[in-house]
């Protein structure tokens, strides 16, 4: 089992955070979904955006949950939609982080 955390989990503030271990997603779930999609837009996962944005928050689908909108970082931006976006064949690629 593996655990996403968020810095609010680590009572960090600022500090950098660096995963300890990582493994590829075995199946889709939705959390793999929007994991999908901070690496897409070229992030780790959550904690590493919000590391490199200084953000406190995610825009996120409110009835999906997905995120919606991630700043890249050369400052454009992805859009995503409410519907699942990470293809089958797309979740081996995806990586899962553990802190």
């Amino acid at each position: 089992i593996y655990y996403i955390m968020s810095l609010r989990d680590f009572g960090t503030q600022g500090q950098e955070v660096k995963p300890k271990f990582m493994s590829r997603a075995k199946q889709w779930t939705e959390e793999i979904e929007n994991l999908y999609r901070f690496q897409q837009a070229g992030y780790r996962d959550e904690i590493e955006y919000k590391q490199v944005k200084q953000v406190d928050g995610v825009d996120r689908w409110p009835d999906t949950g997905y995120v919606k909108k991630l700043q890249r970082r050369d400052n454009t931006f992805y859009y995503y939609s409410r519907k699942r976006e990470c293809e089958e064949k797309e979740v081996q690629k995806v990586k899962v982080y553990a802190y």
